[in-house]
Order: C-alpha cells, then sequence, then structure tokens
C-alpha cells in the first residue's frame, strides 16, 4: 500500500485508475496496486514539476517568441506575447538547467534547483560583429576580417520567390550587381566589383567547399549561410577564379536534439507588364498617314479584325514552392535530408520550368576523427521560349487574326494583302517549335578531418559534380512568318556530360599564445573537369494515327549527326597566415600558385599572392567613445588571375574531313587543312587590386556602418583579336593579351536595429559606386565598335555612340537655314516635320563621322534599402532596389516609333502634321529612313529607377493554437514583388539584362522582371 496526496493521484490518467482499487480515508487516498503494475511508474509520472516566470528585457519589457527550453532535451515552449511561460519539467529534472535565448539576446543558463517560477532578463547580444564568417578553406569572426567580404542576410534572401541565388542577391550587398528577368529557368547576371574583362565571367561559387556553380538547379531554401569575398585579398586564396569575386555558400546542417521537421509552401501567381499599344483604328489612321507621307498607296488593311496580340501570347503566370527538411542531431553527429519541388509556369506561351532536389548533410565524429558529406541531387526541366514574343507582340498587326486556315500550319502572320509585315505569330512559334531541356545533377563531397594535435588539423576533401543534359527539339510543319520557306518537320536531341573532380588537401594550424593568435593554412587542390556532348537531326518526321510526332531518331531521313568531348585540369598550392595581437592587430597573408591546362606549357603557371591587415582603434587604451563603441579601418593589396577561354584555345584547328581526288583514276585521297589560327603565347589575366575600408558601431551595435574604397587594375585581358582572312585563319579571332581595364568605387553600408519589446525594427541602407576605364586595347587598338556603342582608350566600355538630334524642322526655312560655317544647307532633302541632326564635323553633310560619344550605359550608383519591424506575433519587411544614372536605349520605342517597317505603333502618339507642328514626334514616313535611323540618341533614355522588389507581412500563428494541431511553430505570410517602379523609362522594364558586355545598356526586348503576389505557410514540429 503506498500513501500519496490527492493532488498527486488526479494527475493519474483515468485508464490508470479502472485497474486499481482505491479507497479513501480523509484527506488521504488508499492506493491498492494489482501486482503487474509498478507503482514506482506512477510515482515518477505524477510528480513533474510545472515551471513558470517571464522572460523580459533590460528595459522590462516582456519578450515574445523567446525559447524556453530544459537542457540536454526537446522539451521547451516559446513565450507568449507578454513574456510569459509555462514548462512542464519531467520528474528528476528537478537539479537540471533551463535556457533561455531570443535572436539579438545573450543566452542564458539556469539551473532549476527545485524552483517553480524563474523571472529572467535578457541582454541584447553586442558582440554580433563576432559572427562566424566562412572566407575560405577556413573561417573567421566577422569582427577580425581584414579584406572586403560581404555577408548576405539568409532571411532575407529566402524572403524572394526566386529560381536561383544570384537572382535573391539583388540589393542585400554592396559592390554586387545583379540583373534578371522573369522567363522560367533564367539565371540572372552576377558581376561583382565591375567587369573585369571582355569574357562577361560569373562569381566562382562555392558550396559546402565544392567548386561549382548555383545555377537553376540549386534550390536556394537549402542556405544556412552566404558570403561574398570582393576583394583580392579576400578571394586571393581561389587564386585564379577568383578574378570575378566568390561567393561562398554553407548549406543548412542538423543541430543537437531530437529529430526536427519543417515544412513551407509558397504559392504565387505572376503577370507580365504590358505595352500599351494601338487597336486596329488607331493603327490602320497612322498606317495611312505614313504611306500618304511616303506617296505609296495604302495598305489593304481589315478594320474587322482587332487582335491583342499580347492577350494571345501574355498569360497569367505561376510559381510554387514546396519544401520539407528532416533534421537532428547529438554530440556525436547530426543530419539533414531535404526535399524541394519548384514550379514555374510561364507569364508567356509555351514556357515553363520544373525542378525536384534532394539534399542529403551528415556529418559525426569520434575523438579525434571527423567525417561528413554533402549531397544534393536534382532534376530540372525547363521549356525554352521559342523566338522573342517580348518583340513579336508589337510587331505584328491587330489587323492579322491569330490563326488563319489559309496558311501552312493554320496561324495568321503579314501578307501583301493583309498588312506587310514581317513579324513572327507568337502563337505560331509556341506551337510549332518545341524546345526541352533537362537536366540530372549530382553534385556533393566527402570530407574527413583528423585532429593531429589540438592546435593542427589535417582535413581531406573530395568533390564530385556531374550533371547529364538532355535538350530536345521539334519543328512541326507550317509557319509563323511571311515568306518563310518551307521546312519539314524536324526533329533533333543533344545529349551532354559533365564531369568535375575536385581533390583538396589542407593542413591547419591554430594556436593562442597570451595576446598573440597565429593561424596557418597549408594546402594542395587538384580539379579534373570533362565536358562532352553529342547530337543528331532528323528531317521528314512522321505522325502516328493520332496526329502526333515521333520524336526519335530512328524515324524520318536525311541524318546528321556530331560530336566532341573536352577536357581541363587544374593543379594548385596555397597558403595562408594569420596573425591577430590582442584583437587589436590583424594582419593576413596569403599565396596561392595555380597551374592550367588551358593555357601553353611556357605560360601555364601563375602566382597570385595578397596582403592585408586591419587596425581596432577602439582596443586601445587611448581610445574612449560612448557612442562610437568599435571602430576599424583595414587595407588590402592583392592580385588574381583569369584564364577565361575555351579549353584548348592556344592550338591551332585542323580539319580532317578534306578530300581530294587525284590521278588519272582520280582516287579520293584524304587531306587536311588549318582553319583556325592561334596563339601559344596566351598567358594569365592579372588583376591587382586595392581596398580601404573602415567598420564602425554606433549605440551599443544599435548603428554599424561599413564603407570601402578600391581600385582595380586588369592586365593581359584576353580578348579576340580580328586578324584578316588571308592569313588562312577561317575560324573565330584568335585570342591575345591586348587590353587593360580599371575599376574603382565606393562602397557604403549603414544597419541600425532596435529591440524595443514589444516592436522591433531594423533599417539597412546600401550605396555602390563604379567607374570603369579602358587603359589600352593594344596592338595599336584604339577603338572597338559594336552596335551603337564604342569602346575607347580612356572611357568606360560600351558607351553611346550616335547621332545627336536637334529637335524638328517646322517649316522649309528651318531647313534652309540649318548649314554649316561655310553656309552649306545640311540637310536639303529634308522637309518640315523632319528630325534635324547636328553636323558635328561641320562638312555640311550627315554621315557617321557626326556621331559623338553622347552617354554612359553605366549607373552612377546603385542603392539598396532593406527595413522591417515585428511586433507580437506580426513581422513585416520591405525590399527596394535603385539605379541611378545609367542612360539605355529603348530597344521598343526604336520599333514602334520608326513608321518606315510594318509594326504596331504606340497608343497615342501624335506625329507632327501641318495642324500639329510638334517637336515631340517627327513627321511618319513609309519605307523611309529618314526619321527612323537606329543609330541616334532618339531612341536614348535616362535608365534611373527605384524599385519595391519586395513587401512581405507574416503572422506567427500563437504556440497555443498551434500546439493543438501537433505543430510546435506556424508562420503564414503574404507579398508581393516588383509591385511599384518609379521611373521615367518607357520600355517594359528598366531592369532589363543583356549579356553584351560591349551593349550592356541596350533593351533589345528583354524579357521582362514581373510583378508577383505570394501566400507563403511554413510549420515545424
Amino acid at each position: 500500500m503506498l500513501f500519496v496526496r490527492r493532488k498527486a493521484v488526479l494527475a493519474i490518467g483515468f485508464l490508470y485508475f479502472s485497474s486499481l482499487g482505491i479507497a479513501r480515508a480523509s484527506n488521504t487516498v488508499h492506493v491498492h496496486t494489482p501486482l503487474n503494475l509498478e507503482p514506482k511508474s506512477l510515482i515518477e509520472a505524477v510528480f513533474d514539476l510545472t515551471l513558470r516566470g517571464k522572460v523580459i528585457d533590460e528595459e522590462g519589457v516582456g519578450i515574445p517568441g523567446a525559447t524556453v527550453l530544459l537542457k540536454g532535451s526537446s522539451i521547451g515552449v516559446a513565450t507568449d506575447i507578454d513574456g510569459n511561460y509555462s514548462l512542464t519539467v519531467p520528474d528528476g529534472n528537478e537539479s537540471g538547467t533551463i535556457v533561455f535565448s531570443f535572436i539579438g539576446y545573450t543566452t542564458k543558463e539556469i539551473p532549476i534547483q527545485n524552483r517553480t517560477e524563474i523571472n529572467i532578463t535578457l541582454e541584447m547580444d553586442t558582440k554580433s560583429m563576432e559572427e562566424v564568417v566562412v572566407i575560405g578553406y577556413g573561417t573567421q569572426q566577422k569582427k577580425d576580417l581584414t579584406g572586403a567580404v560581404a555577408v548576405v542576410n539568409r532571411d532575407e534572401l529566402q524572403k524572394r520567390q526566386a529560381t536561383t541565388v544570384g537572382e535573391a542577391l539583388q540589393g542585400l550587398a554592396t559592390g554586387v550587381n545583379v540583373r534578371g528577368g522573369g522567363r522560367p529557368g533564367s539565371e540572372a547576371n552576377v558581376v561583382i566589383r565591375g567587369l573585369n574583362n571582355f569574357s562577361n565571367a560569373s562569381p566562382l561559387y562555392v558550396i559546402d567547399g565544392m567548386i561549382t556553380t548555383a545555377n537553376r538547379d540549386f534550390n536556394p531554401n537549402d542556405i544556412e549561410s552566404i558570403q561574398i569575398l570582393k576583394d583580392a585579398s579576400a578571394a586571393a586564396i581561389y587564386g585564379s577564379r577568383a578574378a570575378n569575386g566568390v561567393i561562398i555558400i554553407t548549406t543548412k546542417r542538423g543541430k543537437d536534439g531530437p529529430m526536427n521537421v519543417e515544412l513551407s509552401s509558397s504559392n504565387s501567381i505572376q503577370m507580365l507588364p504590358r505595352f500599351d499599344l494601338a487597336e486596329t483604328d488607331e493603327f490602320i489612321r497612322l498606317n495611312n498617314m505614313a504611306y500618304d507621307n511616303a506617296g505609296l498607296p495604302r495598305q489593304n488593311l481589315d478594320p474587322t479584325i482587332n487582335t491583342d496580340w499580347q492577350d494571345a501570347a501574355f498569360l497569367n503566370g505561376s510559381m510554387n514552392d514546396f519544401n520539407a527538411t528532416i533534421s537532428g542531431g547529438g554530440q556525436s553527429g547530426s543530419y539533414l535530408i531535404s526535399g524541394n519541388y519548384f514550379g514555374n509556369k510561364g507569364a508567356v506561351i509555351g514556357t515553363g520550368f520544373d525542378r525536384y532536389s534532394l539534399r542529403v548533410n551528415t556529418q559525426g565524429n569520434k575523438g579525434i576523427f571527423s567525417i561528413g558529406q554533402n549531397l544534393a541531387i536534382s532534376h530540372s526541366s525547363t521549356d525554352e521560349i521559342a523566338g522573342n514574343p517580348i518583340a513579336d507582340v508589337t510587331r505584328m498587326l491587330p489587323t492579322i487574326p491569330v490563326y488563319d486556315e489559309n496558311n501552312p500550319g493554320g496561324f495568321g502572320y503579314g501578307s501583301p494583302a493583309r498588312g506587310n509585315t514581317f513579324g513572327s505569330n507568337p502563337v505560331a512559334t509556341a506551337n510549332l517549335q518545341d524546345r526541352q531541356n533537362r537536366n540530372l545533377r549530382i553534385r556533393g563531397n566527402l570530407w574527413s578531418e583528423v585532429k593531429i594535435h589540438p592546435s593542427l588539423t589535417y582535413r581531406l576533401n573530395l568533390g564530385l559534380d556531374t550533371s547529364h543534359d538532355n535538350f530536345r527539339f521539334l519543328r512541326k510543319e507550317g509557319n509563323w512568318t511571311q515568306n518563310q520557306p518551307y521546312d519539314p518537320a524536324i526533329y533533333e536531341e543533344n545529349r551532354a556530360e559533365y564531369f568535375d573532380g575536385l581533390v583538396e588537401n589542407t593542413l591547419a594550424f591554430d594556436r593562442t599564445f597570451g595576446n598573440h593568435t597565429f593561424k596557418a593554412l597549408a594546402g594542395h587542390t587538384y580539379q579534373h573537369i570533362q565536358y562532352s556532348q553529342i547530337w543528331g537531326n532528323k528531317r521528314n518526321i512522321p505522325r502516328n494515327s493520332l496526329g502526333d510526332y515521333y520524336t526519335v531518331l530512328d524515324q524520318g531521313d536525311t541524318p546528321a549527326l556530331g560530336g566532341f568531348r573536352q577536357e581541363a585540369a587544374l593543379l594548385s598550392y596555397l597558403g595562408r597566415i594569420e596573425y591577430s595581437y590582442a584583437d587589436k592587430y590583424l594582419i593576413n597573408a596569403v599565396i596561392r600558385r595555380d597551374g592550367t591546362s588551358r593555357l601553353s606549357r611556357d605560360n601555364r603557371w601563375g602566382t597570385f599572392p595578397s596582403i592585408s591587415g586591419a587596425w581596432r582603434i577602439s582596443e586601445e587604451g587611448f581610445y574612449s567613445s560612448e557612442i562610437v563603441e568599435d571602430l576599424k579601418i583595414r587595407a588590402s593589396y592583392g592580385k588574381l588571375g583569369s584564364s577565361n577561354i575555351g579549353y584548348w584555345d592556344y592550338l591551332n584547328l585542323v580539319n580532317i574531313f578534306p578530300t581530294i581526288a587525284m590521278g588519272m583514276d582520280q582516287n579520293i585521297i584524304p587531306g587536311a587543312t588549318q582553319v583556325r589560327l592561334a596563339n601559344q603565347n596566351l598567358r594569365w589575366e592579372i588583376l591587382t587590386q586595392q581596398n580601404y575600408g573602415v567598420d564602425a558601431g554606433f549605440f551599443r551595435n544599435k548603428l554599424t556602418v561599413s564603407a570601402e574604397y578600391f581600385i582595380s587594375v586588369t592586365e593581359d585581358v584576353l580578348t579576340n583579336m580580328p586578324i584578316p582572312r588571308t592569313t588562312g585563319n577561317d575560324g573565330v579571332d584568335p585570342f591575345v593579351n591586348a587590353a587593360s581595364l580599371r575599376n574603382k568605387g565606393f562602397e557604403f553600408t549603414a544597419t541600425f536595429r532596435e529591440a524595443a519589446k514589444p516592436l522591433n525594427y531594423y533599417v539597412t541602407a546600401n550605396l555602390t559606386t563604379l567607374n570603369n576605364e579602358v587603359l589600352s586595347l593594344g596592338y595599336g587598338r584604339n577603338d572597338i565598335y559594336s552596335g551603337n556603342t564604342v569602346t575607347e582608350i580612356g572611357q568606360p566600355i560600351g558607351m553611346w555612340f550616335v547621332l545627336e538630334t536637334d529637335g524638328i524642322f517646322q517649316s522649309a526655312e528651318e531647313v534652309q537655314n540649318h548649314t554649316n560655317s561655310q553656309g552649306q544647307v545640311i540637310q536639303p532633302n529634308a522637309q518640315p516635320g523632319d528630325i534635324r541632326f547636328k553636323d558635328n564635323n561641320d562638312d555640311g553633310q550627315i554621315t557617321n563621322e557626326d556621331k559623338a560619344v553622347v552617354g554612359s550605359p553605366w549607373p552612377n550608383y546603385e542603392l539598396g534599402l532593406n527595413m522591417g519591424a515585428s511586433y507580437k506575433g506580426f513581422d513585416f519587411s520591405m525590399q527596394w532596389f535603385g539605379s541611378f544614372g545609367a542612360t539605355v536605349y529603348n530597344g521598343y520605342r526604336s520599333l514602334v516609333d520608326r513608321f518606315d517597317d510594318n509594326s504596331n505603333y504606340r497608343r497615342g502618339v501624335q506625329p507632327w502634321t501641318p495642324e500639329n507642328p510638334t517637336n515631340d514626334f517627327p513627321r511618319v514616313i513609309a519605307a523611309s529612313t529618314l526619321n527612323s535611323r537606329g543609330d541616334t540618341d532618339r531612341w536614348l533614355e535616362d535608365g534611373s529607377f527605384f524599385r519595391l522588389k519586395l513587401i512581405r507581412l507574416g503572422y506567427n500563428v500563437p504556440v497555443s493554437i498551434v500546439e493543438k494541431i501537433g505543430f510546435s511553430n506556424a508562420q503564414v505570410s503574404i507579398s508581393g514583388q516588383n509591385l511599384i517602379t518609379f521611373t521615367r523609362y518607357t520600355g517594359l522594364d528598366p531592369e532589363f539584362q543583356n549579356n553584351n558586355i560591349f551593349q550592356r545598356g541596350v533593351d533589345n526586348y528583354a524579357f521582362p522582371n514581373l510583378k508577383m503576389y505570394t501566400v507563403g505557410l511554413q510549420l515545424g514540429f
């Protein structure tokens, strides 16, 4: 018989009571236990301790959402909106420890000591600058950085709905220029600290120690941290691959504790911005005016047809992103498994992207040994865009129907009888051309560490990145444009394999002697790349009984096939030394030596050193300030290399297919001819960079400021040099080390955080200025012309080089009065209403010699503004991005406003007429380039803009509600992207992308950024 208090007995479950014999005497309950029930288990169950209390900040305000956890267990709760908590502590843990934590505050551990109430005050964590930063083959505390390293806030990055990491980076870090678009599966163009060469190379991506890429087959939701190495001292550890900057990504890991499950879902609607185009009535009026002014008979346009080609080609897109993560771990290891589905139905007909991905990260340790692996598998499928429907909707006339059974394939397009345009029907191109790209990619690494000595660690890292690509193209029978020659059904298939193997051996030393901290790293790496491709196509592909084409290469006729294989290797030795004295004086020195197979034996090795230092003035005894509590100045100098050319561009190319018939019997004898000349003296591009920076923390680090000034010079820039065909060169112009470029700029970042419970808020602003200049082009060359741009010594790349307009002639008298200094009429054939051009060389006529440099496509500065706030269960955030000062070429206006070639027109234009003598729009003339030249400043506009990239509102469902449905946390959110844009640009999107390095400012109907509305849900248990 046991004697227990009545309150304890009431806590026993009803199931147990049913098997007990119970008698009551006074305030004591007599429990008669059956022989098969252990009384000890009952007592353990009923003596759980209920611990209550309140978590407050230094100002006495309750902290909602703080974590209260029994140390060494999964038993924990979150505080309510007033900071109160109630935690049930199992019997036997009365002498345990409770861990109180909240983001931005110092974690505290308090012994229970049999208490039933613990109230705690959390202090703000003023050591946020001691954040650990991954720097390449190691880590550093953020406060000890001596180079230019940007740490991107992961939470800010993952708030946006984006296909790739690069797309989501925009505006989150200084010195990083990002331009993307809304095409499904598209990849943003990322440039770090300006153009350092002519190859338009992307930065180097390092994911969990593996040299790779972070393109559309990588799941951004897997990111734990991301750092950007911007200057030579920070990036020199990666040597020849780091000239364009380095982006280091660390993926999520399992944490100590029981299994944790996280689920997230987001669903978005996308809307493509639209042109304001004329409908049929207005189009016919303007078209008749243009033909009348040209003295040509009017077209036979059908006024009964009013096709909105944008309605035909554009639709509401959708984006769906589903993630599931399982993780956990203990003292000897951890695991994380994540799965993702990302689907994007395009906002343009016939486009789409799907990705399935799986990640498994594990690690374990035993004594001096540690081992781990990171594995990512993805499968993606892209329905590639056919033609350029963004341009096609303006080229096609509203008087042409979408479908016309009289045309091959049944689609409408231009004809002399119904509208003489050579635009392509975007619905036809989407239906008659199927382009699908599939990719299976496996990448990851296996690493192991041995702690040889408490200060000495050896690490082996084995990396693998392999992909299998399959591109399929089906061209169905039918036409999509006027005068298109007949093509039968064609099927083409392309298969490619990529293999990238990496072996790295490093030895790291870390030791502190009093005030002296010394770290050293030595390593050896080897990377081997193989890429092979095979393709084939057939014509006259038959159909089956259902009308579908046989998309297999054993059908059809006229076969063609081809293929190739390429290989490259990189062998490297590296070393780094770090020294710190009393956290005041910091020195970092790096050297790396690389050898590449892409250059000849005499030039394949390069050495890339760097040195950097910092002085933390605030640690000096003489320093005292209650405002600026942390102050550090930095300086660095270093060299990086680049060999951004093909696999064997230093070798001549020989064609072994020629044959010749010789002798009386005309025997066929094989031959060979050299078709591409090469430069065997190619050597490394060398980038030399200086960086000067200052970091400061104000008001207990509530306000942090960082500023950088850098100068970088790239010498021996690899570029194609035109040579005469008389040399025998019949291929691509050979590469030479010719040009020199300089970039210099200023970067500024400021962040203010206030944790005034229950309201927390932050504001981050970053500013980037950049100026690039061509120092030389080599071999006596002074300029490079590309389209309407010129690249000259002493000027930035791709400056606008066009004819200058000077208003519109309003009368014949003005035409005659427009003369040069000799009195010669400059435009004698002009009429009132025509554009007046400047005769800059004063020769009395308008020619290409009158072109002048009139503007730069590069912005004066770019601005990022990110802000957020949380109040009780709500959180709100906004991200703005702006680019200011660039002059851009509006390709849309250069087409719809020219009138010499049939396309649709802008709605509401008022051309010059005798009754409307405007100075804004010249008279319109069909089949004449008099007022429609594309090489004039008429099409140049201010490309400045300031855009709301993201606005988001989230709500954390109260724990009391979430626990009832079996979860530990839940958040719902709504957000919008690209909803507001302030700009004077009249094109579709001022934030366009052009990958041509010499024509970066040309908006040639680029796929625009889309407006997006998203609903999200996150669950955890």
